[in-house]
Protein backbone atom coordinates (compact mmCIF):
# COMPACT_ATOMS: atom_id res chain seq x y z
CA UNK A 1 0.00 0.00 0.00
CA UNK A 2 2.60 2.14 0.56
CA UNK A 3 3.79 2.04 -2.71
CA UNK A 4 0.43 3.34 -4.25
CA UNK A 5 0.32 7.03 -5.29
CA UNK A 6 -2.49 7.87 -3.87
CA UNK A 7 -1.43 7.17 -0.77
CA UNK A 8 -0.08 10.05 1.16
CA UNK A 9 2.97 7.82 2.38
CA UNK A 10 3.74 6.50 -1.21
CA UNK A 11 7.57 6.81 -1.51
CA UNK A 12 7.66 9.36 -4.62
CA UNK A 13 3.75 10.97 -4.45
CA UNK A 14 4.55 14.10 -6.24
CA UNK A 15 5.94 12.69 -9.37
CA UNK A 16 4.57 9.12 -9.21
CA UNK A 17 2.43 9.20 -12.20
CA UNK A 18 5.79 8.64 -14.61
CA UNK A 19 7.67 5.78 -13.65
CA UNK A 20 11.08 6.62 -15.68
CA UNK A 21 10.99 9.84 -13.58
CA UNK A 22 11.16 8.02 -10.62
CA UNK A 23 13.99 6.36 -12.04
CA UNK A 24 16.04 9.05 -13.29
CA UNK A 25 15.44 10.77 -10.47
CA UNK A 26 16.80 8.01 -8.44
CA UNK A 27 19.98 7.18 -10.54
CA UNK A 28 21.07 11.13 -10.06
CA UNK A 29 20.10 10.95 -5.92
CA UNK A 30 22.19 7.53 -5.88
CA UNK A 31 25.01 9.67 -8.14
CA UNK A 32 25.16 12.76 -5.83
CA UNK A 33 25.23 10.29 -2.17
CA UNK A 34 28.28 8.29 -3.93
CA UNK A 35 29.69 11.80 -5.40
CA UNK A 36 29.28 13.09 -1.56
CA UNK A 37 31.50 9.80 -0.33
CA UNK A 38 33.92 9.60 -2.48
CA UNK A 39 34.83 13.62 -1.76
CA UNK A 40 34.48 12.53 1.96
CA UNK A 41 36.71 9.38 1.36
CA UNK A 42 39.30 11.64 -0.48
CA UNK A 43 39.33 14.30 2.05
CA UNK A 44 40.01 11.87 5.13
CA UNK A 45 42.31 9.99 3.07
CA UNK A 46 44.29 13.54 2.65
CA UNK A 47 44.05 13.77 6.15
CA UNK A 48 42.14 17.11 5.15
CA UNK A 49 38.49 18.27 5.85
CA UNK A 50 36.05 18.47 2.71
CA UNK A 51 36.30 22.48 3.05
CA UNK A 52 40.14 22.24 2.87
CA UNK A 53 39.61 19.88 -0.05
CA UNK A 54 36.99 22.07 -2.09
CA UNK A 55 39.57 25.11 -1.32
CA UNK A 56 42.69 23.20 -2.70
CA UNK A 57 40.81 22.55 -5.92
CA UNK A 58 39.56 25.94 -6.22
CA UNK A 59 42.99 27.18 -6.64
CA UNK A 60 43.70 24.12 -8.72
CA UNK A 61 40.97 24.27 -11.19
CA UNK A 62 41.39 28.13 -11.48
CA UNK A 63 45.14 28.00 -12.29
CA UNK A 64 44.08 26.13 -14.93
CA UNK A 65 41.94 28.23 -16.60
CA UNK A 66 44.90 30.52 -16.35
CA UNK A 67 43.55 32.94 -13.47
CA UNK A 68 45.08 33.25 -9.80
CA UNK A 69 43.16 32.35 -6.64
CA UNK A 70 42.62 35.13 -3.60
CA UNK A 71 41.33 34.67 -0.21
CA UNK A 72 38.36 36.13 -0.93
CA UNK A 73 37.76 34.22 -3.94
CA UNK A 74 37.87 30.84 -1.87
CA UNK A 75 35.99 32.55 1.01
CA UNK A 76 33.31 33.59 -1.46
CA UNK A 77 33.49 30.18 -2.86
CA UNK A 78 32.93 28.15 0.51
CA UNK A 79 31.01 30.87 2.01
CA UNK A 80 33.24 30.92 4.96
CA UNK A 81 34.68 34.25 6.66
CA UNK A 82 37.94 35.78 6.15
CA UNK A 83 38.88 34.53 9.36
CA UNK A 84 37.76 30.79 8.16
CA UNK A 85 39.75 31.40 5.15
CA UNK A 86 42.87 32.49 6.83
CA UNK A 87 42.59 29.47 9.35
CA UNK A 88 41.78 26.83 6.46
CA UNK A 89 45.12 28.60 4.71
CA UNK A 90 47.10 28.12 7.16
CA UNK A 91 46.71 24.73 7.51
CA UNK A 92 47.10 24.23 3.62
CA UNK A 93 50.42 25.91 3.59
CA UNK A 94 51.52 24.02 6.39
CA UNK A 95 50.69 20.96 5.03
CA UNK A 96 52.24 22.06 1.95
CA UNK A 97 49.42 22.17 -0.79
CA UNK A 98 49.38 25.72 -0.62
CA UNK A 99 51.69 28.71 -0.75
CA UNK A 100 50.62 32.21 -0.50
CA UNK A 101 52.47 35.26 -2.02
CA UNK A 102 52.49 38.64 -3.35
CA UNK A 103 50.13 39.67 -6.65
CA UNK A 104 52.57 40.52 -9.05
CA UNK A 105 51.02 43.77 -10.21
CA UNK A 106 49.34 45.13 -6.78
CA UNK A 107 51.37 44.43 -3.91
CA UNK A 108 48.70 44.66 -1.40
CA UNK A 109 46.86 41.55 -2.52
CA UNK A 110 47.82 37.87 -1.67
CA UNK A 111 47.57 35.06 -4.32
CA UNK A 112 47.24 31.35 -3.47
CA UNK A 113 48.89 29.00 -5.70
CA UNK A 114 49.22 25.35 -5.33
CA UNK A 115 52.80 23.75 -4.87
CA UNK A 116 53.78 20.34 -7.37
CA UNK A 117 53.07 18.38 -4.05
CA UNK A 118 49.27 19.14 -3.93
CA UNK A 119 48.99 18.63 -7.84
CA UNK A 120 51.02 14.93 -6.87
CA UNK A 121 48.56 14.10 -4.57
CA UNK A 122 45.78 15.26 -6.23
CA UNK A 123 46.90 13.15 -9.61
CA UNK A 124 46.96 10.36 -7.49
CA UNK A 125 43.97 9.81 -5.97
CA UNK A 126 42.04 10.70 -8.71
CA UNK A 127 43.46 10.18 -12.16
CA UNK A 128 42.05 6.51 -12.10
CA UNK A 129 38.63 7.78 -11.20
CA UNK A 130 38.28 10.26 -13.82
CA UNK A 131 39.81 7.90 -16.76
CA UNK A 132 37.54 5.66 -15.68
CA UNK A 133 34.68 8.89 -15.51
CA UNK A 134 35.80 9.63 -18.74
CA UNK A 135 35.61 6.14 -19.79
CA UNK A 136 31.69 5.69 -19.11
CA UNK A 137 31.06 9.14 -20.97
CA UNK A 138 32.20 7.73 -24.18
CA UNK A 139 29.90 4.39 -23.69
CA UNK A 140 27.04 7.35 -23.96
CA UNK A 141 26.05 7.71 -27.86
CA UNK A 142 27.97 10.90 -29.02
CA UNK A 143 24.67 12.76 -30.24
CA UNK A 144 23.09 11.86 -26.69
CA UNK A 145 26.05 13.54 -24.83
CA UNK A 146 24.67 17.23 -25.79
CA UNK A 147 21.51 15.63 -24.16
CA UNK A 148 23.12 14.52 -20.77
CA UNK A 149 25.22 17.50 -20.80
CA UNK A 150 22.18 19.83 -20.74
CA UNK A 151 20.09 17.73 -18.23
CA UNK A 152 23.15 18.02 -15.58
CA UNK A 153 23.29 21.53 -16.09
CA UNK A 154 19.58 22.18 -15.60
CA UNK A 155 19.64 19.77 -12.71
CA UNK A 156 22.34 22.00 -11.16
CA UNK A 157 20.90 25.09 -12.38
CA UNK A 158 18.02 24.16 -10.40
CA UNK A 159 19.26 23.14 -7.11
CA UNK A 160 21.57 26.00 -7.13
CA UNK A 161 18.43 28.28 -7.41
CA UNK A 162 16.50 26.62 -4.60
CA UNK A 163 16.13 28.96 -1.40
CA UNK A 164 16.00 27.84 2.17
CA UNK A 165 13.28 25.44 3.17
CA UNK A 166 10.80 26.38 6.25
CA UNK A 167 11.64 24.01 9.11
CA UNK A 168 9.26 21.04 9.39
CA UNK A 169 6.01 21.55 11.75
CA UNK A 170 5.36 18.86 14.50
CA UNK A 171 1.94 17.04 13.61
CA UNK A 172 -0.42 16.41 15.68
CA UNK A 173 -0.30 15.06 19.13
CA UNK A 174 -1.60 11.58 19.24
Amino acid sequence: MADDPATPHAAHYWYADDPSVVEVLEAVRRFRRADQEMRRRLSAGMDMNETDLQALQLVIATESRGGQAHPRDIAAHLRISTASTTKLLDRLTASGHLVRGVHPTDRRSVVVSSTPHAHQEIRERLERMHAAMAAIVRDVPPDARPHVRDFLRAMAAQLDTEGTVAPLTPGPAR
